[in-house]
């Protein structure tokens, strides 16, 4: 397992740089990368911003380890999971409104602050502290994904005036190097965790600096901006008006909610699959956000003016891939005859769908969502995607080891084939629907998708 492990993650690497580069070499640079204000703001806001994803990444591959290292069960490791999920999804339906209350800044550092004493109580073998820590990394999860964004937008077109046309540069290039940073992560852990020797605290410990330099480079290079709230209840109650009177927008939140429930317990289920056969767990983490990069640049081409299909037809594939990926689990995983070799390679068939999906997801709720409403959709979307995610780590819970996980990728085999449904279904209403289709005049997809 170890030397397929290495082997794997260079024929991964070395196909993305590839695929990269020839993308690099046939676009030509665009207006704003010429603009030096552009280019010299962009650098503010990436030095902060990939900081801060360097110190999520990093966490990333030894979580479950570390529960395991301090000798607690899977069941309990499942509910310190389901703490996180439910934090993760509380805290995300008030994130937009508090990032708008207490200021864009003021929020990037809180999450600094937060993030780094959600690692610090990783050094504790309490339990309880550890459930502290797991809704600290809650709050954090949910400002990441709101205060940079909201941040960066406000002075991208406030402060500094640029053309609203020049934001989806910023966020492709941060989407792809997302990526990149979350492979370097995962060797970083390798090489902390294992090569060092020094346990699988130590990434979490190495990530308290980037944190800190995070929020003080925010602290000290970005202003401070506001936006005028919008009252929680009517931005859920018009999330909830557009959910129920537009077919797709249902069917598109069902998809969802069932795709990324099963990705979260894939998260949780990877390691305790792989672990035990000596697996290197930075290594095969970088070998999964490698897969995952390999999608988003399959997808950049499958769209292209070249071959020219559509975001609908990748989203197909995608969950028919995830389908086949979590049948081919529930026979590698079989007690008494495991195959770990098998089980990786339908580990990273899930990362590669990953990375067709959700730029698929991200073009096709752009479309469909007005732009109004997409957050009080989205909060409509997330309930239920974490509810499933916690039902399926409580099932597990209550399930033999030698047997649930096996049941739980049987269930969530299930869970995907009504997904497929779904997809078909969504399918079925927008099939001669213009508006989903890719029309960019250089047949490359919308920034934002990537």
């Amino acid at each position: 397992m170890l030397v397929t492990a290495y082997l794997v993650f260079v024929v991964l690497l070395t196909s993305c740089l590839g695929l990269e580069l020839s993308r690099c070499r046939a676009k030509p640079p665009g207006r704003a990368c010429s603009n030096p204000s552009f280019v010299r703001f962009q650098l503010d806001f990436y030095q902060v911003y990939f900081l801060a994803l360097a110190a999520d990444w990093l966490q990333a591959p030894y979580l479950y380890k570390l529960y395991q290292h301090y000798h607690f069960l899977e069941g309990q490791i499942a509910i310190l999971y389901v703490c996180g999920l439910a934090s993760t999804v509380l805290f995300g339906l008030v994130a937009s409104s508090l990032v708008d209350w207490l200021g864009r800044k003021k929020s990037c550092v809180l999450f600094s602050l937060t993030y780094s004493l959600c690692c610090l109580t990783k050094l504790s073998r309490d339990y309880f502290v550890l459930l502290v820590g797991r809704a600290l990394g809650g709050l954090s999860t949910a400002l990441l994904f709101s205060a940079f964004e909201a941040w960066y937008i406000h002075e991208h077109l406030e402060r500094h005036d640029f053309p609203a046309e020049w934001i989806p540069a910023t966020f492709a290039r941060a989407a792809f190097w997302n990526h990149v940073l979350a492979i370097v992560a995962g060797v970083a852990a390798e090489a902390v965790a294992c090569w060092m020797g020094l346990g699988p605290v130590a990434p979490f410990v190495a990530a308290i600096p980037l944190l800190a330099l995070a929020g003080a480079l925010a602290l000290h290079n970005w202003g401070e901006n506001y936006d005028r709230q919008r009252a929680f209840s009517r931005t859920c109650a018009g999330g909830l008006r557009c959910l129920l009177s537009d077919r797709r927008v249902l069917l598109l939140g069902t998809i969802q909610a069932l795709f990324e429930s099963v990705i979260f317990i894939f998260v949780f289920l990877w390691t305790p699959v792989l672990d035990p056969h000596g697996a290197p767990l930075g290594i095969i983490f970088s070998s999964f956000m490698a897969a995952s990069l390999l999608g988003s640049s399959l997808y950049r081409i499958a769209t292209s003016k070249r071959y020219h299909l559509q975001p609908m037809h990748l989203l197909s594939l995608a969950v028919l891939i995830v389908v086949f990926s979590l049948f081919m689990l529930t026979f590698s995983t079989s007690p008494g005859q495991e195959s770990p070799v098998e089980s990786f390679i339908a580990f990273l068939l899930i990362e590669l769908a990953c990375g067709l999906y959700f730029p698929s997801m991200s073009f096709l709720r752009r479309k469909v969502i007005p732009e109004t409403e997409q957050a009080g959709v989205l909060n409509w979307f997330r309930v239920p995607l974490h509810l499933l995610a916690c039902l399926g780590l409580l099932v597990l819970h209550d399930s033999d080891r030698k047997t649930g996980t096996r049941n739980m990728f049987s269930i969530c085999s299930a869970v995907m084939v009504m997904a497929l449904l779904a997809v078909v279904g969504l399918f079925t209403v927008v099939r001669h629907d213009a508006e989903l289709r890719v029309s960019s005049p250089n047949g490359e997809p919308y920034a934002p998708e990537l």
